[in-house]
């Protein structure tokens, strides 16, 4: 296991630059997530610590080792690919061993760990079977067996649970966060599933035009995060986004909307009156029924059961805004929609800078 930094990367693609000095450490047996939306540059960030991909400018260091000069293969990292690449001729045992094969290691040895990798996966059953004869987590399983039995000091995941039904994604999921919990190898993940990321990862580092938006622990994301970039991107469903102008309203900060409904705000928000702002409502935040926060009201028109909960969209302002309620409760399209929310339940951000204020 290592630690990993990274030190003013950048990559450019002849005058284009796509990841402009992003500066990263990642302790020893953290399981970090980049995530955001194609094309934002986690993949060639991922490939670039790899080794699969070269650096415009900037440092790698693994294990407190500068890597720049150094292979794919000299830097003892695995990597899990979205497309499993397994070799369709060989057994699951062949596969998983294949790399350590190649690298001298003893047949004994080979046997040993690709035994050991087996077990931990679950694929003590399978191992004389091809790919063929797999379904495509237990492939996925296999692709991981391979990085597993090399003992490297890094995992590199690209994706890889992209190819999966939602049904097979959960339970993989479960399965990533299990060996980690056992193995404690550092592991860098990329994902544009920010639910993936949320369950996962000990930290999050949410990416943007190849730029880091903000990095934290998945809860300090979800509770505050630092720009609207972040605010839309994590949480499902969605923040509510309403845009607003500061005013007072008895004494406390409030923000009006275009109808002239005052959405109160936290007293230790930045705000000055007259300020431009958007604001930032969670679903899960919402409370049906008229409570002691601000209260919120508009025609319901849309009513999604999930089954334990139900989403109602409903109008406010002349925008949607989604709330989310009790799978029991009694929400009809076209009725009015009752709801409230705290005022330190409110996010408030600069309209013009997307700034958290």
């Amino acid at each position: 296991m290592a630690s990993v930094d990274l030190n003013n990367i950048r990559k450019a693609y002849g005058a284009v630059d796509v990841i402009h000095g992003i500066s990263l450490h990642i302790e020893d047996g953290e399981f970090v997530a980049l995530v955001g939306p194609s094309g934002c540059g986690k993949s060639t960030l991922l490939r670039m610590i790899a080794g699969l991909e070269e650096i415009t400018d900037g440092e790698i260091a693994i294990g407190g080792n500068v890597v720049n000069a150094m292979t794919p293969r000299e830097r003892n990292i695995a990597m899990v690919f979205q497309s499993y690449a397994l070799y369709p001729h060989m057994t699951v045992a062949e596969n998983m061993g294949f790399n350590l094969k190649l690298a001298g290691v003893a047949k004994t040895e080979i046997e040993a760990r690709v035994s050991e990798a087996a077990r931990m996966l679950d694929l003590a059953k399978l191992l004389d079977r091809k790919p063929a004869q797999l379904s495509g987590g237990q492939r996925q399983r296999v692709a991981m067996g391979r990085a597993i039995v090399r003992n490297p000091a890094v995992f590199l995941f690209d994706e890889p649970l992209s190819n999966l039904d939602a049904k097979l994604r959960v339970q993989m999921r479960s399965e990533i966060k299990t060996l980690h919990q056992k193995v404690r190898t550092t592991s860098i993940y990329v994902t544009h599933d920010q639910i993936e990321a949320m369950t996962l990862a000990d930290r999050i580092v949410v990416l943007n035009h190849g730029k880091v938006e903000q990095a934290g622990t998945p809860l300090e994301l979800y509770k505050k995060p630092a720009n609207l970039f972040v605010a839309a991107f994590i949480g499902s469903p969605a923040m509510n986004m309403l845009e607003g102008t500061v005013d007072g309203e008895n004494g406390e900060p409030a923000a009006r909307l275009e109808d002239g409904t005052a959405i109160r705000i936290a007293p230790d928000r930045r705000v000055k009156a007259g300020q431009a702002v958007t604001i930032g409502l969670r679903p899960e935040h919402l409370v049906p029924g008229i409570g002691n926060g601000t209260p919120l009201a508009g025609r319901t028109m849309l009513v999604e059961p999930t089954g334990a909960q139900t989403h109602v969209v409903f109008d406010l302002a002349g925008q949607q805004v989604t709330a989310i309620v009790d799978g029991e409760y009694p929400a009809h399209y076209g009725t009015v929609f009752e709801a409230s929310i705290a005022s330190d339940q409110v996010h408030v951000f600069d309209r013009g800078t997307g700034v958290a204020l």
